[in-house]
This record gives structure tokens, C-alpha cells and sequence, in this order.
């Protein structure tokens, strides 16, 4: 069964309510999503707690659902100001916006945020350098392979730099929009279609995100 631990909702920049989200998620035979909003310091508590409230409803499914950010547009010297703002907060799960082609993001943000090991997911880091994908794997944060259009354009380049260095990757979809929710089969492909094998793909849409969920389970 599925896995997706990048999500958003009305609480940011998406289409559904929460508890849409997770009843789409399970009819497409999701056991676990994490609920991903941006976040900023204007907003982080409000959707944490916001977000928590459906979790009990989305249980009656047999879903897991977790509760992170991602976030977003932070001034890179004040990511771990925020990363320790947003745990304190509840978040579950910790996604950082990366440094995506599509979107202005300050250089040094995938730095900051793979030195960071409270981080859990780096999304679409773009053109990450040799240096930061190695702080990744040594600080335990993963990276995203992501099938959203807009910033599935470097995935091949994020797979060749996760491969050298050994770091882990997820297969996330960064959904806004019901449409945008992708089958297992999905997921696979597109973690192909940036260069891994089918075993490697495996990984990346298995067994990596069941570690990430189990992390958080196990506290």
C-alpha cells in the first residue's frame, strides 16, 4: 500500500479539506500520509493544530495520518529556529521546501536544512550540490523524488547525487489538488523514470517511508 509524506490542504495552497485529503488518500489504498502545509512563523501553529483535529476521523479508515509542515520561504539563517519551533509545536513530520528550478528559494536552504537532523524530508531540492546530498546521508534526512510537474524536472539530477553519496530517497507526490494523488504503481514509475532501478524504486516508495512513519510512531 501507498505511502505519501508531502501533502497539502486548504490550510495552505491545496484543494481539500484535511479529512478530504484522507478519504481520497484511502480509497486509493493509502496506509499512511502526512499532511504537509506551508508553513512560516505567521502560521505553523494554527495548521498543526488545525490539521490534528481530523486525525482521529481519518483513523475510523484505517489511515494513518501525520501531522508536519513544510516549510517554506524560510530565511535559510532561521531554518533551525523554525524546524525547533515547528516540533515544538506537534509537527509529526518536518518537510523542507528545497531549492526547486521552478520557485525563488534562497540559495542555501537545502544546506541548512540537510545539517539539520530534526529535518525529516528535503522536497525537491533542485540542483542539490555533491556536498549537501552528503550531509543528508550523514544527518539522516531524505531525499524527495517528486511527482509534481513543476519540480519533477531535476529528479534524475537528485537521483545521481543521492546515488554517490548513498543518501536515502522518498517518492512523494507534494499533491494540491485531488488529481495529483498517485497510485503505488504511479510512484513506481516515476522513481524509474529518474533513473533508479526497479529495485531501487522499491525502496523509495516502500520500505523508506515505512521507516519514516515507524521513526515517528516509536517516538
Amino acid at each position: 500500500m501507498r505511502i505519501d509524506l508531502h501533502m497539502h490542504t486548504l490550510q495552505s495552497d491545496g484543494e481539500l479539506l484535511p479529512i478530504e485529503l484522507a478519504r481520497r488518500a484511502a480509497v486509493m489504498r493509502h496506509e499512511a500520509i502526512a499532511v504537509t502545509d506551508h508553513a512560516d512563523a505567521s502560521n505553523v501553529e494554527r495548521i498543526i493544530r488545525e490539521t490534528k483535529r481530523d486525525v482521529p476521523y481519518a483513523e475510523e479508515w484505517g489511515l494513518d495520518m501525520l501531522v508536519g509542515v513544510e516549510l517554506t520561504h524560510v530565511p535559510a539563517s532561521r531554518l533551525d529556529d523554525m524546524v525547533a519551533r515547528s516540533k515544538k509545536a506537534g509537527a509529526e513530520i518536518i518537510v523542507v521546501h528545497g531549492e526547486t528550478i521552478s520557485e525563488p528559494v534562497e540559495r542555501g536552504t537545502n544546506r541548512a536544512a540537510v545539517n539539520n537532523p530534526d529535518v525529516d524530508i528535503l522536497a525537491h531540492p533542485g540542483f542539490i550540490t555533491m556536498e549537501d546530498a552528503q550531509a543528508a546521508a550523514d544527518n539522516g534526512v531524505v531525499l524527495e523524488i517528486t511527482s509534481r510537474p513543476s519540480h519533477c524536472l531535476t529528479n534524475g539530477h537528485v537521483v545521481r547525487m543521492a546515488r554517490k553519496v548513498d543518501a536515502r530517497m522518498v517518492v512523494n507526490s507534494d499533491t494540491h489538488s485531488p488529481h495529483d494523488i498517485i497510485s503505488e504503481e504511479r510512484a513506481i514509475l516515476v522513481a524509474m523514470g529518474a533513473g533508479l532501478t526497479q529495485d531501487e524504486a522499491e525502496i523509495c516508495v516502500y520500505r523508506t517511508p515505512k521507516e519514516i512513519v515507524r521513526r515517528v510512531r516509536e517516538g
